[in-house]
């Protein structure tokens, strides 16, 4: 019986369990729910949203604003989803079409899933005065921090069967290193709110999760009948 392969050679079939993966993506979808209600239920920022924009401001120098500027543009959707994109190519080309699907269907689906969001909930930015990069449209969830979250994701899932230890840890760690930088250079940047970027990256996290076990489920039927 032949087996799905990795990214780079055969490995297990299985490399996500898919009913842990749909527990994860609705806890993170209530959890997602849930700072959504809270973010809304205050009339314009919350406390929390306004001291996170404030200290960010108080923090701000030349060279940190360089670095956040080119990490946000570098972590922003259309080079997201050329990231995904490339990848999906590339997976298709060496015969993995489950794997292309999954990283191009999955971006594209957080596409539609931020915007749709977006367009809903239709939240104000931070004021102007505090943007260093001019931003007017619709501010809840944070797109970058959406598809940082679903795309860097995705790869770790891609890369995660046949590997070591010390390979998932790093792996995970520069993935979070990442996200994490480019939801906190929206922060920095003044073109978002902290629970604009928190909803983001529940959401992705909720939608990655939901994702992977239905591409665990599709790997695993094809290793069955394969």
């Amino acid at each position: 019986m032949s087996h799905p392969a990795g990214l780079d050679g055969p490995h297990e079939p299985n490399p996500t369990r898919p009913g842990r993966a749909v527990l994860l993506a609705v806890l993170l979808l209530l959890a997602a729910g849930a700072a959504m209600w809270a973010a809304l239920d205050t009339a314009g920022a919350g406390r929390l949203d306004a001291r996170f924009l404030g200290e960010a401001v108080e923090s701000r120098t030349g060279g940190l604003t360089d670095v956040a500027v080119a990490v946000t543009t570098i972590g922003n959707t259309f080079a997201m989803g050329v990231l995904a994109t490339l990848t999906g190519i590339w997976c298709w080309a060496r015969g993995r079409r489950a794997d292309a699907v999954f990283v191009v269907a999955t971006m594209a689906g957080a596409v539609l899933l931020f915007r749709g969001i977006k367009i809903l909930v239709d939240r104000p930015r931070p004021p102007a005065l505090t943007q260093v990069v001019r931003e007017t449209n619709e501010s809840l969830p944070s797109g970058h921090a959406t598809m940082s979250m679903v795309v860097i994701g995705s790869l770790v899932v891609l890369f995660w069967a046949g590997r070591g230890t010390a390979a998932r840890v790093a792996m995970v760690v520069a993935a979070g290193l990442w996200v994490g930088a480019v939801g906190a250079t929206r922060i920095y940047l003044g073109v978002h709110w902290f629970s604009d970027v928190l909803i983001g990256w529940l959401l992705g996290a909720a939608w990655l999760a939901g994702c992977a076990a239905t591409w665990s489920w599709w790997r695993r039927r094809a290793a069955v009948t394969a």
